[in-house]
């Protein structure tokens, strides 16, 4: 059996991309596969579970050596468990920069394309066979792409990941603002979690300079309700960054409807961080970015010291 999954803080393309492949490896290509997550799925996920009636997959545990791997949605070991190399990986599917340090003991598929969603990759991998995948299937993977672009408005979006989503919205019947509305509402409904988490929700790993960033983005529809919260998420910054090796850490509110980010500014080593990297002078403890929408495209790429 392969066990597929995606990267730690999974989101909802890391979530429901490694359901649609294991899917496609089950049924159509006639290998047992089970999909895996590497964390609680996040509200957004969690929602689009319930709404297309997919099982939430299990929490990966340990890896043994010679278990057989297939990884979505991330090629970074520092987002992957400790033990991977043990592992057996047949195949990855990932939209990210190609970060290195997996080693395999054979030569594997690789599929790494510059689109906007892991998602997009898998439609195109799977072909005409796509017209066997049940509904909830080929909604996920309509859902994991309006995720990934912001219901278009990023801009990692590619004219391929929009005509890909709008085909599957007209087979499904589905009107996308509908469904990205209540996505982006679901990903917004932050209420059950603490500070650390919503810190740790959708994180990734960067170094700058020497120093070791654990840059964190929050895209919602309601960021009044993340900068409420402002104090706490400052406070419990200095905790995170310590459990987790980092010596900062970088938290972006991404306001989906006036597209643009809020970044929370705790201390010097921010504000220069902000100011060297983005056009823009701090004089409190945020500042606002016009237009900086993704982590991967705008945020990461012009992060400087």
């Amino acid at each position: 059996m392969i066990k597929v999954f995606g990267h730690t803080s999974p989101d909802t393309d890391a979530t429901l991309s490694a359901i649609a492949w294991a899917w496609y490896l089950t049924e159509v290509r006639g290998t047992p596969a089970t999909p895996f997550v590497l964390g609680t799925p996040n509200t957004e996920a969690a929602f689009l579970l319930g709404h297309w009636g997919l099982d939430a997959p299990a929490l990966l545990g340990e890896i043994a050596a010679g278990d057989r791997v297939v990884i979505v949605d991330t090629n970074n070991p520092a987002e992957l468990p400790a033990s991977i190399d043990a592992a057996e990986i047949v195949e990855i599917v990932d939209h990210h920069r190609l970060v290195g340090g997996l080693k395999t003991a054979a030569p594997i598929t690789v599929t790494i394309r510059p689109l906007a969603c892991t998602a997009t990759i898998l439609h195109d991998r799977m072909g005409t066979d796509l017209a066997r995948a049940p509904r909830a299937i080929r909604g996920a993977m309509l859902s994991a792409i309006l995720s990934d672009t912001l219901a278009f408005r990023s801009p990692t979006t590619t004219p391929h990941d929009r005509a890909v989503a709008e085909a599957l919205a007209a087979d499904l019947g589905v009107a996308i603002p509908d469904l990205a509305d209540a996505m982006f509402a679901a990903k917004s409904d932050v209420s059950a979690f603490s500070d650390a988490a919503l810190l740790r929700m959708d994180s990734k790993e960067h170094e700058v300079a020497g120093r070791r960033l654990r840059v964190s983005v929050l895209e919602t529809t309601a960021p009044r309700v993340l900068l409420d919260r402002k104090a706490g998420l400052m406070a419990a910054m200095p905790g995170v960054a310590a459990e987790d090796g980092a010596d900062e850490v970088l938290l972006f509110i991404v306001d989906i409807l006036n597209e643009e980010a809020t970044l929370l500014v705790p201390n010097g080593v921010v504000k220069a961080i902000a100011e060297a990297s983005f056009p823009c002078t701090v004089a409190g403890d945020t500042v606002v970015l016009p237009g900086v929408m993704s982590r991967k495209k705008q945020i990461i790429p012009a992060l400087t010291l």
